[in-house]
């Protein structure tokens, strides 16, 4: 006969990681993790559709106005499919957006670019610290969140766009490269800032980055993510030909 002091022994349950979004979401903390990280995704998103299609008027010539067109036109399409999986598990797309809108509008209103070099380095920086971010979190996500959320960081293409026309500007004026450096790096810690507030804001996402949902994460492992997304950003500001 089995009593409180000696309970049965039961299977391990299976990591949130190995499990699909049915079994995953019974959770009602991590259901509201997900649409909180999905919200501020598809803000996100939507943000940098926005800002694409500004940047696009600082563009020099035809081509390069037509090429953020392009992206722009890519970043709608990802924050269409977040929006729709929002809606799909009967979550209201903008009561989740809401949340994350106003850190989000003051991180672009306090790294507004003053020119087409510092647009591209912005959404180069940027956009790819974000995704560092979101990529070590969907490590932790259910299987078809996982799926999605990676699917929506594919890179429409500015990574290159963006690389090859500051490398070209940089050997045209060697002079650009130390305000570009600059600007980086504001950039950099502007967004480390905005994300720790963004999720030290949400109880729920706060707790799946330090470990009462998503598997494996505690506060160590939540300092090391951030030194690896500083270490990317190290080698991406040297694909720039710039220093970090």
């Amino acid at each position: 006969m089995e009593t409180p002091e000696t309970p049965a022994e039961t299977p391990d349950a299976p990591t949130i990681a190995a499990q699909d979004w049915a079994a995953a979401s019974a959770d009602p903390q991590y259901r509201a993790a997900v649409v909180d990280l999905l919200g501020a995704l598809a803000y996100g998103e939507l943000a940098a559709f926005e800002r694409l299609a500004e940047d696009a008027k600082l563009a020099p010539t035809l081509e390069d106005k037509a090429e953020l067109a392009a992206m722009a036109s890519a970043e709608f399409h990802h924050f269409a499919q977040l929006r729709d999986r929002l809606s799909a598990i009967e979550a209201a797309p903008t009561h989740a957006m809401e949340p994350f809108a106003a850190a989000l509008d003051e991180f672009h209103r306090q790294t507004a670019p003053s020119d087409w070099l510092e647009g591209l380095v912005k959404a180069y920086v940027g956009d790819s610290i974000a995704s560092d971010f979101y990529r070590e979190v969907a490590a932790r996500l259910d299987t078809d969140t996982r799926e999605l959320v990676l699917a929506v960081l594919d890179d429409t293409g500015h990574a290159s766009f963006a690389v090859e026309k500051v490398r070209s500007a940089i050997e045209a004026d060697p002079r650009l490269g130390g305000r570009l450096a600059l600007w980086a790096r504001r950039l950099m810690g502007e967004a480390l800032s905005q994300a720790q507030r963004v999720v030290a804001d949400r109880d729920a996402l706060s707790t799946m980055l330090v470990g009462g949902v998503a598997d494996g994460f505690d506060l160590a492992e939540v300092g090391r993510m951030f030194t690896r997304i500083t270490e990317a950003h190290t080698k991406r500001m040297a694909a720039l030909g710039l220093s970090a």
